[in-house]
């Protein structure tokens, strides 16, 4: 379901993106770009005419305790919120500061092996204005200093990275919830793979009122899909599943991807009727 565009950092535009999701024949994509609802609108309207729904979503980057770079999903929300959007817009600006550095970073190992500079703003140009890591390493393998992503990330975006900044969880879960969303933690074994740790966080946060798990993802296989639904089940949250599609994954298509992954409509389903169970109680 949830899926990335140019506006974060994924590779195709969100009209790309609709086009390939109806000759798919799919039901239901989320555009849930990291910190970014900009791609939503262009999205809403490519599908106009299609038996396709848009979800309006985001990929919040969040920090909890000792847990970095948590991704927490917001469905259904009210992507034109203005002071949603202004929060947004700030974290674009730091975005684009540490893509700055990163590059200048980069650009320093790259003079040490003679070879030539890779430019900021043409890279950010490709990227609509939304650079992430992935467009700085597809600039790489462009000029032939990395065979492909992996090689590009171990060569220099890993070694030339330059920490970013989360939105406190307990600020991001109260956004979403301010701006009508439904918040589900995405691909939750990559968190850590300790399932102990991890069942410990997930009880946390449903206590500070998370409301779903990403139980079918590119991370989750048949014996960690059981233990997310138990979870799931065991604190009354939803379950969710997405391919988490960006465009540059060998072994990742739209709706379906690694160890038989395919998301079923049925998981819109529950979303939606979560959405309409927190509006009759609040109404």
């Amino acid at each position: 379901m949830h899926l990335h565009s140019v506006h974060s950092d994924g590779v195709h535009t969100p009209t790309a993106l609709v086009a390939m999701a109806v000759q798919k024949g799919l039901r239901a994509i989320a555009i849930a770009d990291h910190d970014s609802v900009d791609g939503i609108d262009e999205a809403l309207a490519a599908a106009d005419g299609f038996d396709l729904e848009v979800i309006s979503a985001v990929e919040l980057s969040v920090e909890y305790q000792r847990f970095q770079d948590i991704h927490l999903l917001g469905f259904c929300i009210d992507h034109r919120d203005p002071a949603f959007r202004e929060k947004l817009a700030e974290f674009r600006k730091r975005r684009d500061d540490r893509g700055r550095a990163i590059v200048t970073r980069i650009n320093n190992r790259l003079a040490r092996q003679g070879r030539r500079s890779i430019d900021y703003e043409e890279i950010a140009r490709s990227a609509a204005g939304a650079l992430g890591r992935p467009h700085i390493a597809m600039a790489l393998i462009a000029r032939g200093y990395a065979h492909d992503m992996q090689d590009a990330f171990v060569q220099y975006l890993i070694p030339c990275n330059v920490p970013k900044r989360y939105f406190p969880m307990a600020e991001a879960l109260a956004e979403i919830h301010r701006i009508g969303g439904i918040a589900v933690l995405a691909h939750p074994p990559t968190i850590t793979p300790d399932r102990m740790r991890l069942g410990g966080l997930v009880r946390e946060l449903a206590s500070m009122g998370l409301d779903g798990l990403e139980v079918f993802s590119n991370s989750c296989f048949e014996d960690t899909i059981i233990f997310l639904e138990s979870l799931a089940d065991e604190l009354g949250l939803i379950m969710t599943g997405g391919s988490d599609f960006h465009g540059f994954e060998d072994d990742v298509e739209m709706g379906s991807g690694r160890g038989g992954l395919a998301v079923a409509y049925r998981l819109v389903t529950g979303l939606k009727t979560r959405l309409s169970d927190r509006k009759k109680e609040s109404g």
